[in-house]
């Protein structure tokens, strides 16, 4: 990671990443022993090899894959899965199906996260006596509470969570001290438990104990949070996650072995529906430690809501997802809300609150969705190591290898659990058809494209820029276009100046957007391809930056003219010089899907497809940021077949 682009090591910078980073892994101590005891037996191979499967998983999972080795794989500073994809997409056109799977699973960790957190801490207020009675697991109560503070989080969001983030850090330091706190005491009365940390007992639980293998799906709850961490890298980099995830994974580890105390020694055979992670705590503290709990769920769940706002920015920048409206809440960078994605989650916790109704339902589905993302994830990291690093194909192939085992053992487990509701899948199956739809559609679009040389059509432009007798469309008009070389046009911007209907202008732009793999790029070159008559803009945006080309290219205008480069002034005398803003038309040329086409049936569909969502989406000039006072519409066919001669024939009258 460049130092232009890292956040620089502070103990301010490890306060902010307790907050941001590990919100959806701190809050796994409040449902991982209670999924992997279940309603079996209390004994000490279950308790023991539990703990020991939860150390290692940490180890390899968490640290080793993401702490030391994915974290590097940064894109000028930021990471997630798109950024990764970004950096290696250029070495295998498949690529793009990780990264739409693992985009799509993400999505819906956002909406499992917060109900699952939330409910888990919610359930808790069932150990208070005065409360017991009315809050129980699954109850309509405890359902509709949950719903409401889920409602109050995503309300919020249209507001920005500036205020609210400054706390999160202080809040997760509670946390996490409170977890260590709570399981130290336990684990210092009952020192037998460390023994756990020997990976005997895991391999014991998994070999020996009864459908031992299937518990690595409760297992893998722990280390749930991993893959949204390395998404909100480029918010507090790289250096201060490490050193901060010494601290937390310490916290986690001893409040583990404390509710593994709790277990070997509270003298029951089976759980019978109490929460491991509250028994810890004295009664006196109990509705303290549910109201941090609950803080901490809420925390865990804005780091995933706005992971997935950032998500869908990228993937609107990448081609895979709709154009859909941003809005920028605050001034801080970075920070974006996205109205259709917010109320999208809402409705889907809503509905997950509903169906499953109690945090231990959720288990399963939850582990699943980030076993797909991680797996993901790795096989884009062969990518990176192999092609970005050069790594050799000796060293690439054990560790991506290790990897693809312990992540594979996972998903295993996990999809014997999920099959009774595999009815869930087709949610993440539509998100993926919407990505794929979205992203095939555009590269046929883009085979139809005709460039031609603009040299060609020197003359033509100058001849009808000085032609007095045709009238004025424009002192600048301004075309968007795709072509990459920039001594092309497409043809059908050259039709729309010259052909269908004739459009005089004394300047005319050529504006192409290039979107770059870096995160925040924003630069623009400027080149005459006729002196003073026809010049192209180049826009180089990052795939984290909104396109906004009206004020782009008045701000590019405003700098050719400070520097004297062009002389653009208004040609009208009752306009002042400079005042140029008033005399700008941007032309936007929109193709449609004519009748008179021969597609394969897989293209056709996917076409039909293509353009029914475009109709859901926002306009080009919407999403371009363009002004529609000053901004023409122009449909074309996206393909214009040969004319076809036609049989019409004359009827003549004959003479009496």
């Amino acid at each position: 990671m460049s130092r232009a682009h890292s956040h620089p090591f502070s103990w301010a910078g490890v306060l902010i990443a307790l907050g941001i980073i590990f919100g959806d892994l701190g809050t796994s101590p409040l449902y991982v022993f209670k999924a992997i005891i279940g309603e079996r037996e209390i004994d000490p191979q279950l308790v023991l090899g539990g703990i020991s499967c939860v150390f290692w998983t940490l180890t390899v999972q968490t640290t080793l894959k993401y702490i030391l080795l994915t974290l590097r794989a940064d894109n000028r500073g930021e990471g997630g899965i798109f950024s990764l994809y970004a950096l290696v997409r250029r070495f295998g056109g498949w690529l793009f199906v990780p990264a739409i799977l693992g985009a799509a699973t993400l999505l819906v960790d956002g909406i499992i996260t917060p109900s699952i957190t939330v409910s888990s801490a919610v359930e808790g207020l069932s150990g208070l006596p005065m409360l017991a009675p009315w809050i129980q697991p699954g109850n309509d109560l405890t359902v509709w509470l949950v719903i409401a503070i889920l409602s109050g989080v995503f309300f919020v969001q249209r507001f920005g969570t500036k205020a609210v983030g400054f706390a999160f850090g202080p809040m997760m330091l509670i946390w996490f001290s409170m977890l260590l706190v709570l399981g130290l005491g336990h684990v210092v009365h009952h020192p037998d438990v460390l023994r756990a940390l020997n990976p005997w007992y895991a391999y014991d639980l998994l070999a020996h104990y009864p459908q031992g293998f299937w518990l690595l799906g409760a297992v893998f709850l722990c280390t749930t949070g991993a893959e949204a961490l390395y998404s909100d890298l480029g918010h507090c980099g790289r250096q201060n996650i490490q050193v901060s995830w010494a601290f937390v994974k310490t916290a986690l580890v001893v409040n583990y072995m404390g509710q593994g105390a709790w277990l070997l020694h509270q003298g029951s055979t089976h759980l019978e529906g109490r929460n491991p992670f509250f028994e810890l705590m004295p009664p006196w503290f109990l509705l303290t430690g549910i109201l941090i709990a609950t803080f901490a769920a809420i925390i865990a769940s804005q780091a995933l809501i706005s992971g997935a706002y950032t998500l869908i920015n990228e993937a609107m920048t990448l081609n895979f997802w709709p154009r859909v409206r941003v809005k920028f809440p605050t001034v801080m960078r970075g920070q974006i809300y996205i109205p259709s994605v917010n109320w999208m989650l809402w409705l889907g916790c809503v509905g997950v609150m509903l169906y499953f109704r109690e945090s231990g339902l959720m288990e399963a589905a939850y582990g699943f969705f980030i076993c797909v993302a991680m797996l993901m994830t790795t096989t884009l990291m062969f990518g990176w190591l192999r092609y970005v690093r050069r790594w050799h194909l000796a060293l690439v192939l054990p560790v991506i290898g290790l990897f693809f085992a312990v992540e594979g053992a996972y998903f295993v487990a996990n999809v014997a659990k999920i099959t009774h509701r595999a009815w869930f899948l087709l949610f993440a199956l539509g998100l993926v058809a919407v990505m794929f739809i979205w992203y095939r559609a555009r590269k046929i679009t883009n085979r139809f494209l005709d460039f031609v040389p603009l040299e060609q059509y020197a003359q033509a432009l100058r001849d009808l820029s000085a032609d007095p007798d045709i009238p004025k469309f424009a002192t600048h008009l301004v075309y968007l276009t795709k072509a990459d070389h920039p001594g092309d046009i497409e043809q059908q911007i050259i039709n729309s100046i010259l052909a269908r209907k004739v459009k005089r202008a004394e300047i005319y732009w050529f504006v192409h957007v290039n979107y770059t793999d870096a995160p925040y790029t924003l630069e623009y070159r400027v080149r005459e391809l006729i002196d003073d008559k026809v010049i192209r803009v180049d826009f180089d945006l990052g795939f984290r930056i909104q396109p906004r080309v009206n004020q782009l290219f008045r701000r590019v205008l405003e700098e050719l003219d400070a520097d004297q480069e062009l002389k653009f002034s208004s040609k009208y005398e009752s306009i002042r010089r400079g005042d140029f803003h008033t005399d700008i038309c941007y032309v936007l040329m929109e193709r449609f899907l004519s009748v008179e086409n021969e597609f394969s049936l897989r293209d056709d569909a996917v076409l039909d497809l293509y353009y029914a969502l475009k109709k859901l989406a926002l306009s080009d000039r919407e999403a371009l940021g363009l002004d529609p006072n000053v901004t023409v519409v122009e449909k074309v066919p996206l393909v214009i077949q040969a004319p076809r001669e036609l049989p019409l024939l004359r009827q003549r009258r004959r003479s009496a």
